[in-house]
């Protein structure tokens, strides 16, 4: 092996590491709303919780990323520790999969039809099929696909290139001699535990290994405490992961590191016992890719099948290693570990814009009852609402920005544009019920009252805005788009009063009814009552323009109003119900 298989051998694992995060990342990607819907079959439920760790595992191709995730999943509060050893104990048997698609690179026969199931001879295809998804499709899916087909070729071309580079070294003594030294249980788990925490992967660890394989120096003797220490090394992803993290987030990390440990420590004890007492020449035989696979399957599976009854131990273990603070400890919102898988990362944005959205809401909803009784504890909850709905904004909007940076699929991505746009209008739904808390208190301190007909006018006002506060909500939270088609007549409407009232104060000033000073607050209300079904009217637009396919805000309102029957007769039936009289 000269200075050149050295250069090949570093351009091939390159090519092989770069394929594999670029499969992983697209398979990610194109298989968004799977994982989402993984995600919901995350219960207490055993098996669902390991069918749910090996299948995300499987689709993303890496058990490193997939339990990045679950540690994000526990700090963030959407998955409590027993589900989270469940799904850890899923994810490794589905890291398995990645060294059964690389050892078919070991194929080998004279027959046609056994010969194209070798990756050298339908990479090329895939290859092609990639790059012409890739170049010449507009659609975001096929692109994706495109992006897996080219990954996959990628990696196994890197493949092959180590392959080919290595395969001079068989002849050098001190590789044998390296690899005999491997075949020492302490130092071979070493080896694998080290190569696997640099590169941050055991899928990864496994394939140079499986490529290593074709020098023939490669025995099962080493491969056995091999294979264990990388499943060891791969904790080291999750482990930096929680650095930071709430207990249980750190205590999920351990519960990774403790399985792996444990796995490793029970079936080394017993690979050195078989290796003392029978001496199995099967150890010393070359070892093949596919043996490689093989053995790594039957590993996982084994350290699962041993660890599964005492996955309660094990949650009581780490609950010790890693105790209570005692003092309760804050869930966060959004954790960007779950940046690891960004489908979910977009369901944890839902969920917290749907708590920020009940909360602007539940604000606006007291201010209206302020109006009629003024109430100091109302007020000052209503005053917390707006202070936690800033915060919602603040988080949301910086966490959906580095999210958008990232690489999503175009309905994720159009989903994260709508939900930067909704927090806005939500935020101020939130400061306007503050407003009119104000306005009601500048009556209060002021002695300043309202006429009886301004009084009745407010009433009426007061409803309609409830009511488009509540159609834009389940508009938003349901995504209905009938209740969002019912809120642009609504704010039309709610439009056409503030009209009418301005003119009938003036009038009552005119007919010295109403005070200059009271007028001036009245004012500030219909002003802060009618933004509010504004910001509503942007959100079920929003939505609608969303559904429609296009991110133009109200494009789909001013569509809708042109010539529309329906629209027109929604228009009627609620300025007829909120019909005010001028004086």
């Amino acid at each position: 092996m000269d200075i050149f298989n050295g250069l090949s051998l570093i351009g091939g694992l390159c090519l092989f590491l770069f394929g594999m995060d670029v499969m992983g990342k697209a398979l990610e990607c194109r298989a968004g709303g799977k994982l989402r819907s993984l995600l919901e079959k995350m219960t207490t439920n055993r098996a669902a919780g390991i069918a749910t760790g090996l299948g995300v595992t499987a689709v993303i191709q890496s058990s490193s990323a997939a339990t990045v995730m679950v540690v994000g999943f526990v700090n963030s509060g959407l998955m409590n520790l027993k589900q989270a050893i469940n799904v850890i104990m899923g994810a490794n048997v589905g890291t398995t999969v990645t060294a059964w698609i690389l050892s078919l690179a070991g194929i080998d026969s004279k027959n046609i039809f056994i010969r194209l199931l070798k990756p050298s001879s339908f990479t090329p295809v895939l290859a092609l099929l990639g790059i012409i998804l890739y170049m010449f499709c507009k659609d975001a899916k096929k692109k994706d696909t495109g992006t897996i087909l080219l990954g996959f070729a990628t990696l196994m071309f890197g493949m092959e290139t180590m392959s080919g580079a290595v395969s001079g070294l068989g002849s050098i003594p001190a590789f044998r001699e390296l690899f005999l030294m491997f075949e020492n249980p302490a130092l071979g788990m070493l080896a694998g535990a080290a190569l696997t925490a640099v590169i941050q992967s055991s899928s990864a660890s496994v394939g140079i290994l499986q490529a290593l394989a074709v020098t023939g120096q490669v025995s099962y003797g080493a491969v056995v405490p091999i294979i264990m220490g990388q499943n060891i090394g791969t904790c080291i992803t999750a482990m930096l992961s929680a650095i930071g993290a709430n207990k249980n987030a750190k205590r999920a990390a351990l519960v990774h590191l403790s399985f792996n440990v444990i796995g490793a420590a029970v079936w080394l004890t017993v690979f050195c016992i078989i290796k003392t007492a029978f001496a199995p020449v099967q150890l010393y035989a070359p070892a093949s890719s596919f043996g490689i696979a093989v053995f790594h399957s039957v590993f996982n599976v084994l350290c699962t099948l041993f660890i599964l009854p005492l996955s309660g131990l094990l949650e009581k273990l780490v609950c010790r290693l890693v105790p209570d603070a005692g003092q309760p400890e804050v869930q966060a919102e959004l954790d960007e570990r779950l940046f690891a898988t960004t489908s979910i990362a977009l369901e944890r944005c839902q969920k917290t814009a749907a708590d920020m959205a009940l909360c602007a809401t539940d604000a606006l909803k007291g201010s209206l009852t302020i109006l009629k009784k003024y109430s100091s504890e109302l007020a000052e909850k209503i005053r917390d609402a707006e202070k936690e709905t800033d915060h919602y904004e603040d988080i949301l909007g910086t966490y959906l920005v580095k999210l958008s940076a990232r690489r999503i699929s175009e309905t994720d991505s159009n989903e994260a544009a709508k939900l930067l746009k909704l927090i806005g209008d939500f935020e101020r739904i939130s400061d306007h019920a503050v407003n009119l808390v104000g306005s009601a208190e500048e009556l209060r301190d002021k002695d300043l009252h309202l006429s009886k007909s301004a009084r009745a006018e407010l009433a009426v006002l007061s409803a309609a805005v409830d009511e488009v506060l509540d159609l834009s909500l389940k508009a938003f939270l349901r995504n209905d788009l009938h209740s969002a088609g019912l809120v642009e007549p609504l704010n039309q409407v709610i439009g056409g009063l503030k009209e009418i009232m301005r003119t009938n104060h003036i009038l009552r000033l005119q007919q010295s009814q109403c005070g200059i000073e009271a007028g001036f607050v009245w004012s500030d209300l219909l002003t802060d009552l009618e933004r509010v079904s504004g910001h509503c009217s942007n959100i079920a637009g929003c939505i609608i323009d969303m559904a429609m396919g296009n991110l133009n805000l109200h494009e789909s309102f001013h569509e809708v109003k042109k010539d529309n029957a329906e629209y027109q007769a929604q228009l009627d039936a609620f300025a007829g119900k909120y019909a005010l009289m001028r004086l």
